[in-house]
């Protein structure tokens, strides 16, 4: 609890909201520390900065959560509104705002997670198809002279395997076929050893075996190739994978299923009556000293954990992450709002300046143009028509009184030596040269006697 504020004049303790909010943020987290909850995702949002933000709720009540990026890179698969799911978390406050809400460490499918449902699915598949059948098993040896290992090489299941071989079956000898057993590369390593242990048929009996983890540390065991290999085997397989608690596809596959890699080499391995009474004391006593162990460092682990969150520099961060995160979802959504409010007014001053603009009416006014420009057309071809025809009757009046005319029926112009018209015949004296036109070409005449109107 941080230091109250001191009283004032009255003797009362005021705190200021952020003193009150952050003193309740420290008692919240300092009483509750690392915990389980469960319940059903909504309202998931996820900022550009990577962080997660959503409601987990159940019938009655709902709790804000806030994942940080770290955190959510090491999440198996996507999160969407209306998973169920269990987190752990510890419960803290967002001092800005008052709001109590969770800090998700780890995230996980809820009941029995993901990969407990892959394996319910391919376990249904392939005990449907027959693998699992008891009809198949095959009985083991009852005193096998070569035992077949597939294991890791320096792991404690092939240890434990070779010391109850030594111990309780000294005659029988043991074949290793080193594999990986945990990892992408498990699976077709055991499968490629089950075939090469079929193929050669060098041992009487085999051991698929290693020791305890979690589900995703066994998941080789639940491969459906290596399955299929088990039964595909001409070898007696028995399976000790795990502890006694852990069930894997390969159990259901193999000829015998064993709870650990020591219960499958005793399975194998003649049974001694003193060691066969002593054995399960000791495993009660190892189980129950594991256990022991495993708690006290669990809860080592948890206590470490606990000191390493109040510790952590990334607290001081994530006030101000989420204070960045929401001050980015008010910017975009004002961005979004200035936009369209402009597109909006854009939309409005467009339909503005097609009414006010003038391509109507210059449209119109072609339309117009084009109108008169072809009754002028018209008019002047009209025009055109009646002057060529007045200007044909015209020219056929003045050829119907050309001199060409007159001359062309017989009649000819008479002209003197200067180009003039002769018209009487007193123009001209006896020797006078005259030109006479006629229709066709002219004469040149020398005047030899002059006759006037009275024949004188």
């Amino acid at each position: 609890m941080p230091n109250r504020p001191a009283p004032d004049s009255t003797d009362r303790i005021v705190f200021s909201v952020s003193e009150l909010n952050g003193a309740v943020r420290e008692l919240l987290e300092h009483s509750f520390g690392l915990l389980w909850v469960e319940g059903e995702i909504s309202n998931l949002a996820r900022p550009r900065s990577g962080h997660m933000y959503f409601s987990l709720k159940d019938g009655s009540a709902q709790v804000r959560c806030a994942l940080f990026r770290n955190r959510a890179r090491l999440i198996r698969g996507p999160l969407n509104d209306g998973d169920r799911v269990r987190l752990r978390a510890r419960v803290s406050l967002y001092p800005a705002r008052g709001d109590y809400q969770l800090i998700v460490e780890h995230v996980e499918a809820a009941g029995d997670g993901a990969l407990r449902q892959a394996f319910e699915q391919l376990k249904a598949r392939l005990d449907a198809e027959g693998l699992f059948a008891v009809e198949r098993k095959r009985a083991l040896p009852a005193a096998p002279a070569r035992i077949g290992a597939i294991t890791s090489a320096t792991g404690a299941a092939i240890r434990d395997v070779l010391s109850v071989v030594s111990r309780r079956y000294p005659l029988g000898s043991v074949r290793v076929y080193p594999v990986p057993v945990q990892g992408e590369a498990a699976p077709p390593a055991i499968v490629a050893a089950l075939q090469r242990a079929s193929a050669r048929a060098d041992c009487d009996v085999l051991l698929l075996v290693r020791g305890g983890g979690s589900l995703e540390d066994l998941w080789a065991f639940n491969d459906e190739a290596v399955a299929r290999a088990i039964v595909a085997c001409r070898v007696p397989v028995v399976a000790g994978v795990g502890h006694e608690v852990d069930v894997t596809i390969a159990d259901f596959a193999a000829d015998v299923r064993a709870a650990t890699p020591t219960a499958a080499a005793e399975l194998v391995c003649p049974d001694l009556a003193a060691r066969a009474q002593a054995l399960p004391v000791a495993m009660t006593r190892l189980r129950g000293r594991m256990t022991a162990r495993l708690a006290a460092a669990e809860q080592r682990l948890a206590a470490l954990q606990t000191r390493l969150v109040r510790q952590h520099p990334r607290r001081r961060l994530e006030v101000p992450m989420q204070r960045l995160d929401l001050a980015e979802q008010r910017l975009l959504r004002g961005v979004r709002a200035r936009l369209a409010r402009d597109d909006q007014r854009l939309t409005a001053l467009t339909r503005r300046l097609r009414q006010a603009s003038p391509a109507g009416a210059v449209a119109a006014g072609t339309t117009a143009n084009k109108v008169l420009y072809n009754r002028m057309v018209s008019a002047m071809r009209s025009r055109l028509t009646s002057s060529e025809q007045r200007f044909n009757i015209a020219a056929r009046t003045l050829h119907g009184v050309s001199p060409l005319q007159t001359l062309e029926r017989g009649y000819a112009i008479a002209r003197d030596a200067d180009g003039n018209i002769l018209r009487a015949a007193d123009n001209v004296v006896s020797g006078d040269r005259v030109s006479v036109d006629l229709a066709r070409g002219r004469l040149d005449c020398d005047v030899r006697a002059v006759t006037g109107p009275d024949g004188t």
